[in-house]
């Protein structure tokens, strides 16, 4: 647990950083856009509806698919940017946090606006207009101060939900708050959770409280409340940003996909460039496919992907080869249409496989997953967030004809407990995962190899092919960590294990397992 608690003190200055940047950012784009737009459409009721209206579809759009749909949209600009200006920019991270989050302010702030200018007595604005103002002056002299206190009102609101869905953003790469949440999730790390969970909430709830003395300021007219709640947020700005922003540039920025292997390894990786003396920066819980172009793009600098995830999902190949040619394929067509290279592979494989409880598929005579399809209509099964929708299950689907009483999506580290319990049948287990072990599952035949192999292997983004001390940093891995130990260090990681104290451990596993020079 101290491990656990250190690592996340490690952290903190790097993620409250990246949450109060892109949430102030976000609440002061939000109010630029929508308090123009409400003033604007107060007197005018078709105009009025139709923002009102807007801005509610918004709020009806999830979080996180809101993010997930700025990415694709800001890549596509991106690359039209490029090919006529010369220069793109980085669709990762921050942009598409800022221009979702901002959405997510408007309503609140647009509404409150409207119903405080409407709230404004009539003899208030006749006052105004018999003492000769203009109606710019009348608005910004009378109505708007009349109006301030509701309109802080939504400030205060939109402020809480930007704040609050800035924990999302982690899966298109902004760093925030809630990569505690996201990696505590995967790895079963219940201190990072909570850690993030409480730390986002302290900053709610500050920023509300001092949100809350300028509304009593405006209430009251009364300047020097509405002082110490600005100096307030100033202060909360400075003290987040102040620390990222005299620490230089990270040299490196390594992926990791939303599960437990891949933060392990990218804190691996970040541990090895380090020793080089090396800074780094972590981009996890990215998407298979965000990842790619995220390492395509120069947004990150390496990452650990497999090869039948490429083969399938990238490359969109159906068909099923050996090992070896795979792998030969897969690092040809990287280079020739993407530049990215391939810098070895760390010796394991972590595959998609259905599997069962050990007890129960041998009470139905279930081995293989021709067997699991004579019985599929009786049971159900469950998936990561991803697998229903990769071309693996199709193929599995197809090729045994699968048809399942019931199919759920569930996050990866819940479906070993349901499968377990017995609230699910079947899962989309990993090989590489050392939960098959400790749950005592089946992992299911494929006679018919309708699923690729997926070989990890090491990832350099196109404009670090060249780059010595990241490759010099890689050379270790290759080849240096078998299936056995990463299922000892994934089940570590099940057991709340923090990444980068399971890095560790895993790097003097693998220099245990060196031969010596005698042996040789």
């Amino acid at each position: 647990m101290n491990d656990q608690i250190s690592e996340a003190w490690a952290r903190l200055p790097d993620y409250l950083a990246g949450h109060v940047g892109v949430s102030m950012a976000a609440l002061a784009l939000g109010l630029a856009i929508s308090l123009p737009l409400a003033l604007a459409a107060v007197n005018r009721p078709v105009m009025r509806s139709m923002l009102l209206t807007l801005a509610g579809v918004v709020q009806t759009i999830p979080g996180i698919a809101l993010l997930a749909l700025f990415y694709p949209l800001l890549l596509m600009l991106s690359a039209l940017t490029e090919a006529t200006f010369g220069k793109g920019f980085s669709a990762l991270g921050f942009l598409p946090a800022l221009l979702a989050l901002a959405l997510y302010a408007m309503l609140p702030i647009a509404r409150n606006t409207i119903t405080g200018l409407q709230g404004v007595a009539a003899a208030a604005k006749e006052a105004a207009v018999g003492v000769g103002m203009t109606r710019w002056q009348a608005l910004r002299m009378v109505e708007l101060p009349l109006a301030m206190p509701i309109i802080m009102a939504g400030i205060r609101t939109a402020a809480v939900w930007v704040i609050g869905t800035a924990t999302l953003a982690t899966p298109v790469g902004q760093t925030s708050l809630g990569n505690y949440i996201f990696t505590g999730l995967q790895t079963q790390n219940w201190i990072f959770v909570l850690f993030g969970c409480v730390a986002a909430a302290v900053l709610a709830l500050a920023v509300d409280q001092l949100l809350a003395l300028v509304e009593r300021g405006f209430r009251s007219r009364s300047r020097a409340p509405i002082a110490v709640g600005l100096l307030g947020l100033a202060a909360i700005a400075i003290g987040a940003l102040a620390p990222a922003a005299i620490q230089p540039r990270a040299d490196y920025v390594i992926g990791a996909k939303p599960f437990a292997e891949q933060y392990i390894l990218a804190s691996l990786i970040e541990q090895r460039l380090a020793e080089a003396g090396a800074t780094t920066a972590q981009r996890p819980g990215l998407g298979s496919t965000i990842a790619f172009n995220a390492l395509a793009a120069n947004e990150i600098d390496a990452y650990v992907e497999y090869t039948g995830t490429l083969w399938a999902n990238q490359m969109g190949r159906t068909d099923v080869k050996p090992r070896a040619e795979i792998l030969k394929d897969v690092t040809t067509w990287l280079r020739r249409n993407h530049g990215i290279a391939v810098a070895g592979s760390p010796g394991f494989d972590n595959a998609y496989a259905l599997a069962m409880k050990r007890e129960r598929a041998e009470a139905l005579g279930i081995r293989s997953v021709d067997d699991l399809a004579r019985h599929a209509r009786d049971l159900s099964i469950a998936g990561d967030y991803e697998f229903f929708g990769r071309p693996e299950w199709q193929a599995l689907r197809d090729g045994y004809g699968l048809a399942f009483r019931q199919q759920r999506e569930m996050q990866a580290e819940f479906m070993y407990p349901a499968i377990d319990s017995g609230e699910v049948d079947v899962i989309s287990a990993y090989t590489s995962d050392g939960r098959v072990a400790k749950y005592d599952l089946l992992v299911l035949e494929e006679p018919r190899e309708v699923v690729p192999p997926y070989d990890a292997i090491l990832l350099v983004a196109p404009r670090r092919t060249r780059d010595e001390t990241l490759l010099a940093a890689l050379k270790p891995l290759n080849g240096g960590i078998d299936v056995e130990l990463m299922r000892e260090a994934n089940l570590q990681a099940s057991d709340g294990g923090a990444p980068g104290t399971i890095a560790s451990w895993l790097w003097d596993r693998m220099n245990e397992k060196k031969p010596s020079p005698e042996t040789r």
